[in-house]
């Protein structure tokens, strides 16, 4: 396994870090994790080198603002003198912040659902226009010196869900030792960017990058020109691959967090990151993932990474699997492909939680890290599946 240096830190981190918010779960429901499937591939993990975990507060749970069962499940993987050999990372739940009593109450529960003693990285969640002022307001920056100081936590940071705008204005608003942005070959001018990016490296803070492989979209089959151009390379590799080595090749990058749902995914990522190092993708190589990046943006219609955070509807459609099935439908163009999904279709979603049902009550915007109107896609999705 590769490490790299955590910013100013000096903490050595694995450049594959080992993200908790897409487990392997039991009968398809997102809120009972598999033990007997997640905790041997989070420990292979660990045993081969892997020594960053991330999760957070609502992670596989019903709703935003009920806790999930990621942390605790991370504190049953990391029994038997794991916790030791690993940073675990973990979030500040912003959105349930109504005063400084209650950053201190959540941390401790924090604390004692991972079992961990301390949060090695603890971030404020999802910063965006509406949280970052509120937390600031109540006093944040000054919980998080107090955690530091009296060791509840070792390292603050923030995970990023807004435009490039607000991204400044955060990282030079308090001595962060580490950041979490989306970044990958699709995203590179997306939320925080390349401009964010260079801009925590420029400031000597550690950057940990979320959906390197877009929620998964990344490691399955491409557009048919897109497909063709990797694959015609000189050196072949997955798609998964051209993915997280384009990530690793930024040498500005701490850690890339991979949400592993199977446990040949654990074997995948780890020979990727024994071989990736900074700088290795060849010119030819660069070129070809631009290639691939304009014709997957042609197709694409809306940059959803399957994160659930729009989760629960209160009129039960399954927001996710709805736009899933959108982009898939405009994937490839041709008839026989849109209609095979048409069928399909109506096996993945459920009558009860199709696209037609959405209210536009907009509940599920206030918590879209990809700021997509959800609303408007859900409407144009019932028409172009289901004719309604």
């Amino acid at each position: 396994m590769k490490y790299r240096t955590m910013g100013s830190t000096g903490d050595q981190v694995s450049v594959l870090g080992f993200g908790c918010m897409r487990l392997p779960v039991m009968d398809g429901d997102h809120t009972k994790i598999n033990d007997e499937v997640a905790i041997p591939m989070l420990r292979k993990a660990i045993d081969a080198g892997v020594n960053y975990v991330d999760t957070a507060y609502p992670y596989h749970s019903t709703g935003f603002d009920q806790p999930g069962e990621s942390e605790p499940f991370v504190g049953r993987a990391l029994a038997g003198g794991y916790r030791d050999r690993v940073l675990v990372a973990t979030k500040l739940p912003s959105w349930l912040v109504r005063g400084r009593a209650d950053m201190d109450r959540l941390l401790e529960q924090q604390i004692e659902r991972i079992r961990c003693g301390h949060i090695d990285y603890y971030l404020l969640h999802g910063m965006n226009k509406t949280l970052w002022p509120m937390l600031k307001d109540l006093g944040v920056l000054d919980f998080l010196d107090q955690a530091k100081k009296d060791g509840r936590i070792r390292r603050a940071g923030f995970s990023y869900h807004e435009g490039p705008e607000l991204y400044p204005q955060i990282i030079d608003s308090y001595d962060w030792n580490f950041t979490q942005i989306q970044y990958n070959y699709l995203d590179e001018e997306f939320q925080a960017g390349r401009a964010g990016l260079m801009k925590a490296a420029e400031k000597g803070i550690g950057i940990v990058v979320m959906e390197p492989l877009r929620g998964g979209s990344l490691a399955r089959e491409l557009p048919v020109k897109a497909q063709a151009l990797l694959e015609e390379a000189d050196t072949r590799r997955s798609n998964a691959e051209w993915a997280l080595r384009w990530v690793w090749n930024h040498s500005e990058v701490s850690t890339a967090l991979s949400g592993m749902t199977e446990p040949w995914h654990v074997d995948e990522n780890l020979r990727i990151a024994d071989e990736a190092v900074p700088d290795s993708l060849t010119p030819d190589e660069m070129e070809r993932i631009e290639k691939v990046k304009e014709i997957f943006k042609a197709t694409q219609k809306v940059p959803c990474t399957q994160c659930g955070y729009c989760m629960p509807c209160p009129e039960g459609v399954n927001i996710p699997n709805n736009l899933a099935v959108y982009n898939e439908y405009f994937l490839f163009d041709n008839e026989q492909h849109r209609n095979r999904i048409k069928m399909f279709s109506s096996m993945i979603i459920p009558p009860d939680a199709h696209a037609d049902r959405c209210t536009e009550c907009g509940q599920c915007l206030e918590h879209c890290p990809q700021q997509i109107r959800i609303p408007e896609e859900l409407k144009a999705a019932a028409v172009a599946i289901r004719g309604k």
